[in-house]
């Protein structure tokens, strides 16, 4: 079975059961209606993802796998902050009238500083380090910027991934302040171990270990029936992902460098609502 299902199915049992309840407080986020949407959550979640043993994508229900990577493309790679270069419509809540979420994700990445070595944006200081300096224990980035915070559509949820070479093998963490389990968990531990593993293959070294930490990992209170519903669907063995190995430049990945193989899921006829 998938070991990514057995984490989300451990994760979401220990939330229903142990976690806290915020309906009697205060909350920012609200449904499309207008009615508050509250959560059970459980503080710092920590979750790790062997990815030599297998890539972690749910099979109890589908995981959108060509839309995680189009928008990790549309952070990482474009550095993009406008929905008009995403091909989804996950963003469209956050966005202004010109498509833009503000000085948020890709803007983050893609401002410019100046290092003795030259100057480069925070996407692609990771890169030169990781071919030149790999024994570093500062390959890291950080999007939670807290000058452009009132400029944001949407304050950061996933905003630091630290990077990490033990041998010939890349690990990294990714730090994430909140987090819709339903909604975003797996979609998020698709993307970054799909960007651990091309930042390994361009920098000549193995993908190992994706660690997730969570400080506020949370089911909303519309979402505990499909929950429910979902970790006890029947679980399948974790689909093989092939991936274009020619690639040596980051910037040449593309949506279509990925394909999962054998790729078996639940499916799940009913819409997940999401709170904004």
């Amino acid at each position: 079975m998938s070991r990514a299902d057995e984490i989300f199915i451990d994760n979401m049992k220990d939330i229903l059961e142990n976690g806290f309840w915020d309906t009697d407080l205060k909350v920012r986020p609200h449904w499309e209606d207008g009615t508050p949407a509250h959560t059970v959550k459980k503080f710092c979640i920590v979750n790790r993802y062997n990815l030599q043993e297998e890539f972690p994508i749910l099979t109890i229900r589908r995981t959108a796998f060509k839309s995680c990577i189009d928008e990790l493309l549309w952070i990482w790679q474009k550095k993009s902050n406008n929905i008009h270069d995403l091909h989804s419509h996950i963003w469209d809540s956050w966005a202004d009238e010109n498509g833009s979420i503000g000085k948020a994700y890709g803007y983050q990445l893609g401002k410019k500083y100046i290092y003795p070595e030259g100057e480069f944006d925070q996407v692609d200081r990771v890169l030169y380090d990781l071919k030149h300096n790999p024994t570093s224990r500062r390959i890291m980035t950080n999007i939670y910027n807290f000058q452009d915070l009132h400029e944001m559509g949407l304050y950061p949820c996933a905003y630091s991934m630290t990077f990490n070479v033990t041998g010939d093998t890349l690990n990294g963490i990714l730090n994430q302040r909140s987090n819709d389990m339903l909604t975003a968990n797996n979609w998020n531990v698709v993307q970054y171990a799909i960007l651990l593993m091309m930042f390994a293959q361009v920098s000549g070294l193995k993908a190992g270990t994706l660690v997730h930490v969570i400080a506020d990992a949370h089911i909303y209170d519309r979402h505990v029936d499909l929950v429910k519903e979902v970790i006890n669907k029947p679980q399948h063995k974790a689909p093989k992902l092939k991936m274009d190995t020619s690639i040596t430049n980051f910037y040449d990945f593309t949506v279509d460098s990925f394909e999962l193989e054998d790729y078996e899921y639940e499916k799940l006829d009913k819409k997940i609502p999401v709170a904004i």
